[in-house]
């Protein structure tokens, strides 16, 4: 994340809950192996300015616990019962986790019994549709080639008591929650009431999300090949606009309400003419509007690409309907792919211009297509810092990327906030250079 976010300002407690005191050996003694204490810290802002400012506040520079293995571990490996859930919209990646975990467990550390709770959080309630699934190497020796989850996933809340009697049933004292939002929201919400009942269960989370808008994590897994599948489809866009006179290329990328597929997979294909992220407003009408923009570059080369994430121009849209959510409490927005092809043909319509425009929705095709080489290579060393954390008694928090360097992060730090891009950041400064 770019240095000068005020989404960072305030980050105080960053302490991670821990269990108890680890007294267990690690697996891990006596091999060529790096340890990492728990006072190992990266630090949230790496701009000195940011940091000076720390210093002249008398504060010390806000520093997240370094994640990796620990030389003693809280947890005696004969006696964990691990379980996992993958909740929320699906991902590429999702099953590269699943892998990991499980081998990590069982070769790295001498795990037995390995839970996969099926469909989200309902996996782990009265509600359940099916029992757990036994994982073993055996299970998931090559899910990585899969697309989707073989855990099957859901959205919405469950009633929290059921769920940790669910945990206490299955004599489960390790459970990772691979999601996004929603689901950390609800891993913060039974480790709080673990804790409340003195019951001695890790909840670790995996940070999960295409959008890439998890708070205090500078990636997530499945946006890599979210961003490269997508370039795909404006590739064929700009193919079918060049192809016609007067050609538009509309495509509608995943982005509720951060513009980062938007604005990478603009970067990475230079042949985008209009990039549309939630965090930048625009206008249709007008001099300076998106449609006589539009009209002008037609004007001069006959064709031309408009990128939009979903999330961008919604307070364009007033249709009269209420705003309505989803299950897991996200706002639902309006279609703005449809919303601007009809308001794009009805503006040259009335002009009298004839163009020709094709409108691509890739959406659900890249959200359910296997991880690519660098997204599964980043859900190996999340996973495998996951079950690190976790068999040191690690709880109430998530494995993060945070300036080169896996993190531990506090759910109640993440949940409710999402990272966003900043209109005067590079990243966004680049693409207003390289557009229109």
């Amino acid at each position: 994340m770019e240095s000068g976010f005020p989404e960072l300002e305030g980050l105080k407690d960053l302490a991670i809950e821990q269990l108890g005191t680890p007294c267990y050996e690690s697996p891990f003694k006596g091999k060529d192996f790096r340890f990492v204490s728990d006072d190992s810290g990266v630090l949230v802002y790496s701009n000195t300015k940011d940091i000076e400012r720390c210093k002249a506040g008398c504060i010390q520079p806000p520093a997240f616990q370094e994640a990796g293995p620990r030389k003693k571990i809280y947890f005696n490996s004969k006696d964990v019962v691990a379980g996992m859930l993958t909740a929320g919209g699906l991902c590429p990646g999702l099953n590269d986790v699943i892998r990991t975990i499980v081998m990590q467990l069982t070769y790295e550390y001498g795990v037995k019994k390995i839970y996969g709770f099926r469909y989200g959080y309902e996996g782990i309630s009265s509600k359940r549709h099916d029992d757990p699934m036994i994982l073993n190497p055996q299970v998931v020796g090559d899910i990585q080639h899969q697309g989707g989850t073989i855990l099957g996933t859901s959205r919405g809340d469950q009633d929290l008591d059921d769920m940790l009697e669910t945990l206490q049933k299955f004599e489960v004292n390790v459970l990772f929650v691979i999601g996004g939002d929603g689901t950390f929201r609800g891993a913060h919400k039974l480790a709080n009431l673990a804790r409340e009942r003195n019951l001695d269960i890790a909840f670790i989370g995996v940070p999960k999300t295409i959008d890439n808008d998890i708070f205090c994590s500078e990636k997530t897994f499945g946006f890599s090949t979210a961003v490269e599948e997508a370039r795909s489809a404006i590739y064929g866009a700009h193919e079918e606009a060049e192809a016609a006179w007067n050609g538009i290329g509309l495509v509608k990328l995943m982005g509720r309400d951060s513009g980062f597929i938007a604005m990478h997979a603009t970067l990475a294909n230079s042949d985008v003419n209009f990039c549309l992220i939630p965090e930048v407003q625009f206008t249709l009408e007008g001099e300076n509007g998106l449609l006589a923009r539009l009209e002008k570059r037609l004007e001069r080369r006959r064709h031309a690409v408009v990128v939009a994430a979903e999330g961008a121009g919604q307070n364009l849209i007033k249709d009269g309907e209420e705003t309505m959510q989803d299950s897991s409490g996200n706002i639902l927005h309006k279609d703005i792919g449809l919303y601007l092809k009809h308001q794009i043909l009805r503006h040259f319509k009335e002009k009298g211009i004839p163009v020709t425009l094709k409108y691509i929705d890739p959406s659900y095709m890249i959200r359910s297509c296997e991880a690519n080489a660098e997204d599964s290579s980043f859900c190996l060393l999340l996973g495998q810092n996951a079950v690190h954390a976790a068999m040191a008694g690690k709880t109430n928090m998530f494995v993060a990327y945070w300036n080169n360097h896996f993190t531990h992060v506090p759910l109640k730090t993440a949940v409710g906030r999402r990272k966003t891009v900043n209109p005067l950041g590079d990243y966004w400064q680049s693409v207003i250079a390289m557009t229109d």
